[in-house]
């Protein structure tokens, strides 16, 4: 371990937290070799239309490693809370900037594996930045181990065959879910909170002025017994961010019983499928999805329910815990964990996307100095102290928050 030369890298991901790592990897410029491993079978993953509080290492992450230059954030300058009839009952003078996954991903891939899309052009190449390449449609299987040998790391692709990859680093950024953590570590175990988040997007030039002085680069919120929603604007269609062009982004907290006859008719989709986490855009029955616009008229601010009643394709996430007590694993270390993968945080602390953006440029300033003959496993461990501190507090004050907003009493409720 202490000899440890990580020339060739596989990140198993490739949603933003592998690719966070690949471009903050690329762009030590120590010629790596740098594979991400994604399950998906498509060559980019599909937006969700999912939007993320860009906190403080998101955005020095892009200011650190983005050569599109890309505009990436809307700011919202005001945090409201709302009573039921739609007044104000308080506010904050805060600024926080917000932006989308999709946004950021098409912004990554561009940096990462030079992909131009109507988001962002790839940056001209820059010598001695290696091979990064994403390959889709790989399922892990299996990881060996073996001393000093490289790891070898076992997929079955998309078309069924099967395919290997060495490595000298393997990296889990396979999300709360891990594949790779549950492979090293199988104790780890992901649970349901108890209530899931509805999501769903509205231009915000379709709302009505009342709901535009509340939603428009402000971010209220309104709480009830046992229901949060929030909301804020994103950049639009093809990452526009210009007045008029972006999307309003809402995000409705509801309680359900584990295997109640509502979570499991939420979580059942058109075709029959019961899904356990992510129930997709487009998935929800059309039942479902009538009842719940019903339950916003009677139980939500004017502003909001319009809101909800607007969206045309809503979605829904299962909120769970679940947090790693390692980031750094194997017999030989040399089996790493970083964002959701490490820790899943709730969503009410905002800070998913930032825990990604952090692990992974702490990660690759760790790598840079095992490259240039630092010890590996002294190196490593600064990194791992570093990461679990940030996953534990993270973890636990989502846990307080989503406690309180679900199953206490908020102190600006409603």
């Amino acid at each position: 371990m202490a000899h440890l030369q990580p020339k060739t890298i596989v990140i198993v991901g490739g949603s933003l937290g592998g690719l966070f790592l690949g471009v903050a990897l690329k762009q030590l410029r120590k010629n790596l070799n740098i594979r991400v491993l994604e399950r998906n079978p498509t060559c980019l993953l599909h937006d969700q239309g999912a939007g993320i509080v860009a906190g403080q290492d998101v955005q020095e992450f892009f200011q650190r490693h983005d050569r599109t230059h890309t505009p990436l954030a809307v700011t919202s300058h005001q945090r409201l809370y709302l009573d039921r009839k739609g007044n104000v009952i308080d506010s904050e003078d805060k600024q926080q900037h917000m932006t989308s996954w999709d946004l950021l991903y098409h912004v990554l891939r561009a940096n990462f594996d030079g992909v131009d899309s109507e988001y962002a052009k790839a940056p001209e190449p820059q010598d001695n930045e290696g091979t990064a390449v994403y390959g889709y449609g790989h399922q892990v299987g299996d990881v060996e181990i073996d001393g000093a040998k490289p790891l070898v790391i076992h997929t079955t692709t998309a078309d069924g065959n099967t395919a290997t990859f060495e490595a000298d680093l393997l990296v889990g950024a396979d999300g709360p879910s891990s594949t790779i953590r549950k492979l090293i570590d199988p104790s780890v175990q992901r649970t349901y909170a108890g209530y899931v988040a509805w999501r769903g997007t509205v231009p915000e030039t379709a709302v009505s002025p009342a709901a535009r002085d509340v939603f428009v680069e402000k971010f209220p919120f309104f709480h009830s017994n046992g229901v949060q929603i929030l909301a804020y604007t994103i950049p639009g269609p093809h990452g526009a961010v210009a007045p008029g062009t972006r999307l309003l982004n809402w995000v409705w907290y509801v309680n359900y019983a584990e295997d109640s006859r509502e979570h499991v008719d939420l979580m059942t989709d058109k075709e029959g499928t019961r899904h356990h986490v992510t129930l997709p855009p487009g998935g929800i029955q059309d039942a479902v999805w009538t009842h719940q616009k019903e339950a916003a008229q009677a139980s939500l601010p004017p502003q909001f329910a319009e809101l909800v009643a607007m969206t045309t394709v809503p979605f829904v996430q299962a909120v769970t815990d679940v947090i790693s007590p390692a980031a750094v694993l194997g017999r030989d270390a040399r089996v790493l964990l970083l964002g959701d993968a490490l820790a899943g945080f709730r969503p009410h602390t905002a800070a998913s996307t930032n825990q990604a953006a952090l692990d992974a440029m702490a990660l690759a300033e760790a790598v840079g100095r095992i490259v240039e003959g630092e010890d590996a496993a002294e190196v490593l461990g600064e990194w791992e102290a570093r990461v679990l501190e940030y996953a534990r507090e993270g973890q636990r004050r989502g846990v307080e928050m989503g406690q309180r907003s679900q199953f206490g009493v908020h102190p600006l409720r409603g």
